[in-house]
């Protein structure tokens, strides 16, 4: 009788991805800290994101074992195939396994394009599997968005788990009204009270409670990738220098017209190279446009879907900064091109060889042209893409980063002062502060009128410098930095 053959070694089980997401100021930080201090004997990796001109969550984290990876001043939902993808490529590399990765998104980030990543890219649903979203919720001032931020509601609808906190600062009934209107939103969500985001971990980790078929069902289009691009469009292009124009052309030609083509190929997510960058949100400031011009072999399905996925890990890298006037070189270079006011301005662009270029346009409703010996050229190929993000435009950031030693007082008084005129359009403000005479960090947290500061750990090696961002509407930079100037010793 002959032997059996050895069974095959089981492959490892995918390692379960927490992702926390919340409005901003909920508490996310808060619960984060918590998970990280925690004596759970497990290994865990962090993904953290934030939506603000400088980086200061890095700075509030507890450091501790966890390895924590930044993508700073981004937008996550937008570019999660780009920068989210690098860092869990290199989690995968990894000799110790992890027990589990959290992934703590942006307070103005929908959660659903970070799920997809686990479903719509084969490499991720190998390697990982989304354990739950859990949602954390301000009791005291999610009334205040909840009707006007469409993120506010995806957060909650999309939860596993929410955890509603700071309940101390609102009344029981007013606990119960919130409570009963979150379990219309989201019945099948397990909901947990807290206060300081207090919770038995056993309620946040490896619970199980993702279910795909429910997330299908809130959005039809869940399955559908967004793409950090509007349009992009496939030109035959000569060697030589030619013209980009953002704007009215002299002919009166639009280079597109952002009909879909014919050719509606099928999605492919497949490129996952490259090392981790900083994420820079492909809408750049106002007046600028950011496009990527890059080759392609040909018009054939696999070359489009190959270029495509190329370009969503282009727009999550360092932006290349282009005046008016001067000259693009067709590659692999995000470029952000300085229009103006007007939407209106020209640029070189240089083609090294011959062939087939795929132009990628972040916004789409600037009309774009290459002219090539003076004519139009019109594309081949076309596509627009969707890009379902739907931050509120009229959310801002102020960050400000100045070294020096503050005066105690002069900041108590001038922040106070601050959010009891302006708290209504402050959603949030948070910072790492240096006063004069103190060895400690001052950390700095607000929200709406609600504000704490408290020392923590010392400065020690660490240069003494001053990190503070305001985010909301209706934010006066000028103000805001002069104020805090102010408070300098």
């Amino acid at each position: 009788m002959s032997a059996t053959p050895a069974a095959a070694a089981p492959s490892l089980a995918p390692i379960p991805v927490t992702v926390l997401t919340g409005f901003l100021g909920a508490g996310k930080t808060t619960l984060l800290n918590r998970i990280l201090t925690e004596q759970h004997g497990k290994k865990l990796a962090v993904i953290e994101n934030e939506f603000g001109e400088v980086g200061v969550d890095n700075q509030l984290v507890i450091q501790s074992d966890e390895e924590l990876f930044e993508m700073n001043n981004g937008c996550i939902c937008c570019t999660v195939r780009g920068d989210l993808i690098r860092v869990l490529g290199r989690l995968m590399k990894r000799k110790d396994r992890l027990d589990g990765i959290l992934i703590e998104t942006t307070g103005l980030a929908d959660p659903g394009p970070v799920a997809q990543t686990f479903f719509t890219d084969d490499e991720m649903k190998t390697a990982f599997r989304l354990d739950s979203i859990v949602t954390v919720v301000d009791a005291k001032h999610v009334l205040l968005h909840i009707d006007s931020s469409p993120e506010v509601k995806k957060q909650i609808g999309f939860a596993d788990v929410i955890i509603l906190n700071k309940t101390d600062l609102v009344s029981p009934a007013d606990l119960d009204a919130l409570e009963s209107r979150i379990h219309k939103m989201n019945g099948a969500a397990k909901l947990h009270r807290t206060q300081n985001a207090a919770i038995d971990l056993k309620h946040v980790l490896n619970v199980g409670g993702f279910n795909l078929s429910r997330a299908t069902e809130l959005d039809p289009q869940f399955m559908e990738p967004t793409y950090p691009f509007e349009w992009a469009g496939v030109y035959a292009l000569p060697a030589g220098a030619h013209q980009l124009v953002i704007g009215h052309a002299h002919d009166g030609c639009c280079g597109h017209d952002h009909d879909h083509a014919e050719h509606d190929h099928a999605h492919g997510e497949n490129d996952h190279g490259g090392d981790g960058h900083e994420h820079h949100h492909h809408h750049g400031p106002e007046g600028t446009l950011d496009i990527v011009v890059m080759p392609v072999k040909s018009l054939a399905e696999a070359d489009l879907i190959a270029a495509r996925d190329a370009a969503v890990l282009v727009f999550s890298d360092w932006e290349n900064k282009v005046a008016p006037g001067d000259a693009i070189v067709a590659g692999g270079t995000l470029q952000r091109l300085q229009i103006g006011a007007h939407a209106h301005a020209h640029f070189g662009l240089t083609i090294a060889a011959p062939g087939y270029y795929m132009v990628f346009e972040a916004c789409g409703h600037h009309p774009l042209h290459i002219h090539v010996m003076g004519d139009t050229a019109r594309p081949g190929w076309q596509q627009d893409y969707a890009h379902t993000h739907s931050h509120d435009d009229d959310v801002t950031s102020v960050g400000i980063t100045t070294p020096g030693d503050l005066d105690g007082k002069k900041l108590n008084d001038w922040i106070g002062e601050l959010l009891k005129v302006k708290g209504g359009d402050i959603y949030r403000c948070k910072g790492v502060l240096t006063v004069k005479g103190a060895p400690n960090r001052l950390v700095f947290q607000g929200v709406h009128m609600l504000f704490d500061a408290k020392f923590d750990t010392p400065w020690g090696a660490t240069p003494r410098h001053n990190t503070l961002v305001f985010i909301g509407k209706n934010l006066d930079r000028e103000a805001l930095t002069e104020g805090f100037k102010a408070c300098l010793a």
